[in-house]
């Protein structure tokens, strides 16, 4: 009996001539079979998973937009006039709860959610679909929460949270849909045999990446059994997000790298970096995140030593892979060809997404005491796994069915909010030098020297220049959207 076959409708003649040209590029088409077979690009498959992919990265654009929303908010908070129409006297912290957890986790799951389900194999689509329906439903009661009774804001580390059931109950469906995602990401995840060439090892890399999402998931159950329930507050939540928040960072760093990879290939440049050193490099990035098992077996969770052991791992873990692949994706990008108009803004994204991560890692070397030299390390890492994905975003929109985003503001936006980010990590580090303390606002600072305040400024005008940035990439993926709308997927049956 032959099985059902999806085939995507014809496109409009320039949209098919455009996408025909870039995958002829992205696959290697034009050059010979070895040096296609070392270049770092994944084929897209052309079925329902395309579909699945597109809700995906749907979810991840809405989450940017209510956290833009969210920041406007936290503007409106210190306001004084407007901050009387706010539904909560301390709405600054709320927003700011919702804002980090839409711009972060939300928006980190979904185009891992995105990635995923284009590696995967065909199969358990109810699981699939369950998992997005959970994660979007979960995401929707987490923004509304602040209008419906907010609770109070706990700025916990990783996953700072609101203790209204409306919020909490939103954070469960979000990770109940995270869970299905990786569970049927593993069980879908192709074969790779030994013999790796360039997809093989981007499939590898994205294998990893969900790996380290379900040692993330298990660490934060693990956590939650064992949490004393004498503990309230932000002491609370501080341990039940510790060690699954610090396994997590395995799985953006692995993304990341991934997307590095996959938009050096797509730019034509070959690297001196074989598929086989690769997938080493990938499996050292992820071989810290096992000490978080070794961790919880051999320590309470609330001990020093369980803490000291997951920093310790996350500070080791994507190391010794991060700098050799950044080199040699700079080394590629020099010898390659000319790029068409289409690859510039991907290009643009990935060039900043290093500079912002490699911004962010130096600045760790040097902090020292508990300042905003800590959230400077943080936000350039965490903003240049956002590049990265903002690069493949770009990257795949042609092969999603939509238009390939063009143009100058296309190019520019990624420098931008690289910009308006590298001026806030920048101003953040000039004001732990004088001891600004972390996590605290307005006169709760005491910034006594002109110093103190010009950095602070600094971090408020780079933070003013990167939300623009952020929103600018949601107008330049909705024009593509809108230029090129998917072409509809049907069902004929398979040739006898």
């Amino acid at each position: 009996m032959n099985t059902p076959t999806v085939v995507p409708a014809q496109a409009g003649t320039q949209n098919r001539t455009q996408r025909s040209a870039l995958d002829s590029r992205l696959r290697g088409n034009d050059m010979p079979a070895a040096q296609a077979a070392c270049l770092y690009t994944l084929p897209v498959p052309r079925d329902a998973r395309l579909a699945l992919a597109r809700g995906w990265l749907h979810l991840g654009l809405a989450a940017l937009v209510g956290s833009g929303l969210f920041s406007i908010l936290l503007v409106a908070s210190r306001t004084p006039g407007l901050n009387r129409l706010l539904p909560t006297a301390d709405f600054f912290r709320v927003a700011l709860v919702v804002h980090v957890d839409l711009s972060v986790l939300v928006w980190f799951v979904a185009l891992a959610g995105m990635l995923w389900s284009l590696n995967a194999q065909p199969g358990a689509r109810r699981t699939a679909h369950a998992a997005l329906a959970l994660a979007g439903s979960g995401t929707a009661l987490m923004a509304l929460a602040p209008f419906l009774g907010a609770g109070e804001p706990v700025m916990a580390n990783y996953i700072p949270v609101l203790t209204s059931r409306v919020f909490l109950a939103g954070l469960l469906a979000f990770g109940a849909g995270a869970g299905l995602l990786v569970w049927r990401t593993l069980a879908q995840a192709p074969r790779l045999g030994i013999a790796f060439d360039g997809p093989g090892a981007l499939r590898f890399g994205l294998n990893a990446a969900a790996i380290a999402g379900a040692v993330a998931l298990l660490a934060f159950a693990w956590s939650w059994t064992q949490v004393p329930a004498t503990l309230e507050g932000k002491a609370y939540y501080e341990i039940l997000f510790w060690g699954g928040g610090h396994a997590l960072q395995f799985t953006w760093t692995l993304l990341m790298l991934v997307a590095w990879l996959w938009l050096a290939g797509a730019c034509g440049a070959r690297l001196p970096l074989s598929p086989r050193v690769t997938v080493l490099m990938f499996g050292l990035a992820l071989a810290a995140v096992f000490a978080t098992p070794v961790a919880y077996l051999a320590w309470d969770v609330a001990s020093v030593e369980h803490r000291a052991l997951l920093t310790w791992a996350m500070r080791l873990g994507g190391g010794p892979a991060i700098l050799p692949i950044a080199l040699a994706v700079l080394v590629g990008l020099r010898t390659a060809p000319p790029l068409p108009a289409a690859a510039r803004p991907w290009r643009a994204a990935l060039l900043a997404s290093i500079l912002l991560f490699g911004a962010g890692g130096l600045i760790g070397v040097f902090i020292a005491g508990s300042n905003v030299r800590i959230p400077a390390h943080y936000h350039g890492c965490i903003v240049g796994v956002t590049l990265a994905l903002m690069g493949l975003v770009y990257h795949l929109l042609p092969v999603l069915g939509y238009a390939a985003p063009q143009g100058r503001l296309a190019v520019a936006q990624p420098w931008i909010y690289g910009a308006g980010q590298l001026m806030h990590i920048v101003g953040l580090v000039w004001s732990g030098g004088y001891g600004v303390q972390r996590k605290v606002a307005g006169a709760e600072q005491v910034l006594r020297s002109a110093g103190e305040v010009a950095g602070m400024g600094l971090m408020g005008l780079g933070g003013a220049i990167a939300i623009v940035g952020g929103l600018l990439f949601v107008v330049v993926v909705l024009r593509a959207m809108r230029a090129g709308a998917p072409r509809p997927l049907y069902s004929v049956p398979a040739a006898s």
